[in-house]
């Protein structure tokens, strides 16, 4: 793939008008408010595993409207310790898998929650555990346009509350520093982080690779890439639903929950990325609150970014950030 978006120049100084709701903060108040009426922990069951360096536990957390989420939480065997956590979110589509799929903040000495998502998990990977009882709103097949056209329906409303959720959880599980918690994730994991580091004034840091989910109504506009347009299928088809779709759409953008965000972050970008063009990213990027963020680009690389490369920065960079 071309360069197709801004040059890298206009993009560090890319600060757009983002729409903004004028009751967000009320709305996503009123909804965790509702979702921190019963206990978190619902479950922890240790899972059988043939790995010897690492344990592993099958957990259910109470997300959205108290329904069941699945996690798996993975920490280094016979480490007794309280340790800084990891809480990662997927990537659209994906569930939770196979407990032995990931691995690296586990090896590095962090505990590990990985988050199913909600309804997802057939597309890629191994599958999720997590059905979605609430997916009868208006909209279209996919995560995507599911209750888009009115904010309190909409998908991610449930998804971004799971991920709220999944940080509280992690702070009662055994064996975690509750002041030492990170949250992670790339593409719509990605913004899933960005979107909690918002909600949550007290994370240690964020870790959001290609975030999707960010300055969304630029993103229907310059891109044909799935999942953007999975909107611009459903708004082709219901002509005249532009405006209420997107009206939703701004109570979840990435680049809103960005400028109430102040943890410390590590951003990263793929100037050929057509998932999640360069500009959607920057936008968020540079409306975080938080002064200690950076971003790392990959000027060569579409939605797969830096890879392995990026993980080893994030690695000693999470090293600097919490102090072991």
């Amino acid at each position: 793939m071309a360069l197709f978006d801004l040059p890298l120049a206009q993009l560090e100084q890319y600060e757009p008008t983002i729409a903004e709701p004028d009751d967000f903060d009320e709305f996503w108040r009123s909804t965790l408010d509702e979702a921190r009426a019963g206990k978190v922990l619902i479950d922890v069951q240790p899972e059988p595993t043939d790995l010897r360096l690492v344990e592993s536990y099958d957990v259910t957390f109470a997300g959205f409207g108290g329904d069941p989420v699945r996690a798996w939480y993975t920490r280094p065997a016979g480490v007794d310790e309280p340790l800084p956590a990891v809480v990662e979110y997927l990537g659209y589509g994906r569930g939770r898998g196979l407990p032995h799929e990931r691995l690296t903040f586990a090896a590095a000495g962090y505990a590990h929650l990985l988050m199913d998502s909600r309804g997802q998990g057939g597309q890629f990977g191994t599958g999720g555990d997590t059905p979605d009882p609430h997916g009868n709103a208006l909209g279209g097949p996919g995560p995507m346009t599911r209750g888009i056209l009115s904010p309190p329906d909409y998908y991610y409303r449930r998804l971004i509350t799971d991920a709220v959720r999944a940080v509280e959880a992690v702070r009662e599980l055994p064996g975690v520093d509750p002041a030492r918690v990170v949250a992670a994730g790339n593409s719509q994991g990605g913004g899933l982080a960005i979107a909690a580091a918002g909600l949550l004034p007290d994370l240690a840091a964020v870790l959001t690779t290609v975030p999707f989910l960010c300055h969304i109504q630029r993103a229907i506009e310059i891109t044909d890439a799935a999942p953007y347009s999975e909107i611009v299928t459903f708004l082709a088809i219901h002509r005249e639903a532009e405006a209420a779709a997107r009206n939703t759409l701004s109570y979840i953008d990435g680049a809103n929950f960005a400028r109430r965000a102040t943890a410390p972050a590590h951003f990263a970008v793929g100037l050929r990325d057509t998932v999640c063009p360069p500009s959607t990213v920057y936008a968020a990027f540079n409306r975080y609150a938080g002064t200690d963020r950076t971003i790392h680009v990959y000027p060569f690389n579409h939605h797969e970014g830096g890879e392995a490369v990026h993980v080893r920065r994030q690695l000693r960079w999470l090293r600097e950030r919490l102090g072991d």
